[in-house]
């Protein structure tokens, strides 16, 4: 039954439609049964729809439907930059993507950023051009956008009949039909018809195109093409397939979400189209051993070990965490326990329900390439991999990009003070960029994230969720402090505790890492059976914690690598207390030597606004401290490229739009650290 699975997400900017997309393909699949409108403005909608009964949505991770006898499985990517970890985490375990494109204003920024996430992921999708009813809709203007940017293969399966106002249909250009939806009956059924004469030419001319993109790819299409033979819609749609798995093309379809049009093809082209689970490569995974990780790979097959990813968690307030999974081999039964591979635990899975749209469906069990909800892991957290001691496989080390921004929180009174650090540790659990510390200068409680929206939306749901009293002070820039030069330092550890000798020794190396890279402990003596592995255990930890907590001001370290080279050990009088002691102490005298430096987030900044306006939107950025790196044209305007040091762009939201009479709107999102120009002197 795998390749009558698909698992796929719906990718967008911001009010491309993709909310009102998803809807009306749960409504056409009989899921739901009535549309719900979305205003295009609540962008909100995206990522945290608290319109649905539980209080806390859980259908926004994972609702599966069924279309001509075929399983999808769709996962909620959401639509703003600030959840781009959640962007991620959904697309890691996506086989397929549709990407919806704006018909006005073809790849915007956000486009720009899931498409490279989906590249990374290596997801093949489709495309589907919505909004073909707008003024200024341009279906072949926005398909050369997006192989301009991105440089792949455009294949449009349909041509519009019309464009903005005049738009009526399409012509599918595989059965050479013209589709119209009708509109009394929320575009439920539709009428096919001959391609009219006056539109024959441009459909043979788009058809031909067609046929010669797919053969250009496809040697078994090429010889019938080039022998002059018939080429058949079934050929012909498995080599769009074939092509489409490989990513060597994007297939195109159109429509308007919001007027019903064109949704029932775009369904249709999931299926034909996009691939099972056991269609793409296969998951690769390390296996943990005692002396080392050993790459595996972890193929899609029912009878093979279990492994799985949680790739989400949501608070639900009857049933306490739901954990998302992406079964990638193996079956998993309810009431049976399974091993939590980062945390080396196991734990036990009390219930499995697929969710379909706003219902719950209880499972016996999930199997390999499927997708469902496990109730009763106490344990687990994002990214991590549930499988069994006999086979320990990760799929991936988790790493989450470090939050940007910070605000203090107060509960309005004493007696909400243990209820909101309830609310903060389910928090936290759900969306690993959201953390929070107690300063231990001020005392105050510190919540960090990785934008203005995504900590304003945390502290909404705290509000109205979990009926949090509480007071948000004013924005923070978290900093980061990193090592510039390489440095080496040796420590030894010797003290008398309790009438026992504790003794270690430990040689290291630091070094910077490039822009972006993150941190990296890595420890070049070999593991071997006269060192026991709890004093490795140890000086990891200690050399962990040690780049979190900072090297001169407190703020963890980013891009700085730590290498032990070496370390003495007596068996007699060595333990792990004293390697971590040990290891604190070595990291401080290294890194202190290494000329450490405070790092500032620098923000990538796109704003959109028409052409009168583009100079005044271009002085708010340099008069913040931020550099334009370009501009593009477009129907709707101009859209500005800049980059902007994060400290300076509170409040830049009303100030643009004073400037622009309320016409421009702008997306930003983190970029990188970069050295303070103004130095520590300054900040201290």
């Amino acid at each position: 039954m795998l390749n009558k699975m698909r698992n796929i997400g719906i990718m967008a900017h911001i009010d491309a439609g993709k909310t009102t997309t998803t809807e009306r393909i749960l409504y056409y699949t009989k899921k739901i049964h009535k549309i719900g409108e979305i205003d295009d403005g609540q962008a909100t909608m995206d990522f945290l729809p608290q319109e649905q009964a539980r209080g806390i949505t859980i259908q926004s991770a994972a609702t599966t439907t069924e279309w001509k006898g075929f399983q999808i499985n769709i996962i909620d990517t959401p639509g703003h930059v600030d959840f781009t970890a959640e962007v991620e985490r959904s697309l890691r375990v996506l086989d397929g993507a549709v990407a919806v494109i704006c018909a006005v204003d073809g790849v915007q920024p956000q486009t720009e950023t899931v498409w490279k996430q989906a590249d990374e992921f290596n997801v093949p999708r489709i495309c589907f051009m919505n909004k073909m009813d707008r003024v200024g809709a341009d279906f072949f203007g926005s398909m050369e956008d997006v192989h301009t940017k991105f440089g792949v293969e455009c294949v449009a399966l349909q041509i519009p009949i019309g464009q903005g106002q005049n738009f009526e249909g399409v012509i599918d250009l595989l059965d050479m039909k013209e589709i119209r939806w009708n509109m009394e009956d929320d575009g439920e059924t539709f009428s096919i018809t001959d391609v009219a004469p006056e539109r024959k030419a441009d459909a043979e001319k788009w058809h031909e195109k067609l046929i010669d993109q797919a053969a250009s790819a496809d040697d078994s299409l090429a010889e019938l093409y080039l022998e002059g033979k018939e080429i058949s819609i079934e050929q012909l749609k498995g080599a769009l397939r074939r092509q489409t798995i490989n990513r060597a093309i994007v297939p195109f379809v159109m429509g308007s979400a919001r007027h019903n049009q064109g949704i029932q093809p775009l369904i249709d082209a999931v299926v034909d189209y996009l691939p099972a689970p056991d269609e793409v490569p296969p998951a690769e995974g390390l296996h943990i051993k005692r002396d080392k990780e050993e790459k595996v790979e972890v193929p899609c097959i029912e009878s093979g070990t279990p492994v799985g990813l949680v790739f989400k968690i949501s608070y639900d307030p009857n049933m306490g965490s739901v954990c998302f999974v992406r079964m990638y081999s193996g079956k998993i039964s309810s009431g049976t326990q399974i091993f939590n591979v980062n945390k080396k635990k196991r734990e036990r899975i009390n219930r499995i329900f697929r969710i379909n749209a706003d219902k719950e469906e209880p499972m016996d069990s999930v199997s390999a390439g499927d997708i469902a909800a496990f109730i009763g892991l106490k344990l687990a957290q994002t990214g991590d991999t549930l499988g069994s001691e006999g086979m320990p496989v990760l799929l991936e080390k988790p790493t989450f990009p470090q939050p940007v921004i910070s605000v203090s929180l107060e509960p309005e009174s004493l007696a909400e003070r243990d209820k909101m650090n309830q609310t903060l540790e389910i928090l936290s659990h759900e969306d690993p960029t959201f953390t929070y510390h107690d300063d231990p200068e001020t005392g105050q409680l510190i919540i960090s994230g990785m934008g203005e929206l995504h900590l304003d939306v945390l502290v909404t749901r705290m509000r109205d969720d979990f009926k949090v009293q509480c007071r948000v002070g004013a924005p923070q820039v978290t900093y980061r402090e990193a090592v510039t030069t390489p440095a080496d330092s040796s420590e030894s550890y010797s003290k008398v505790l309790g009438g026992k000798e504790n003794t270690a020794g430990i040689t290291i190396h630091v070094e910077p890492r490039s822009q972006g890279e993150g941190n990296l402990y890595t420890c070049a003596v070999k593991r071997s059976s006269d060192i026991p592995d709890e004093i490795f255990d140890a000086m990891q930890n200690s050399f962990e914690s040690s780049l979190q907590s900072g090297i001169k001001f407190g703020y963890p370290c980013t891009d700085t690598a730590v290498t032990v080279t070496a370390v003495e050990y007596n068996e007699l009088t060595s333990t792990p207390f004293a390697f971590e002691a040990c290891a604190a102490q070595v990291f401080d005298k290294a890194c202190s030597a290494a000329n450490p430096q405070l790092l500032e987030p620098v923000m990538r900044v796109d704003i959109s606004c028409p052409k009168e306006f583009v100079g005044d939107a271009m002085s708010q950025i340099t008069a913040r401290g931020g550099i334009i790196l370009g501009q593009d044209s477009k129907v709707s305007g101009e859209i500005v490229h800049a980059q902007a040091p994060m400290a300076k762009m509170f409040g830049f939201s009303t100030n643009l739009r004073s400037v622009t009479q309320g016409r421009a709107s702008f997306s930003m999102e983190f970029s990188h650290f970069q050295i303070k120009p103004d130095g520590l002197g300054k900040t201290w």
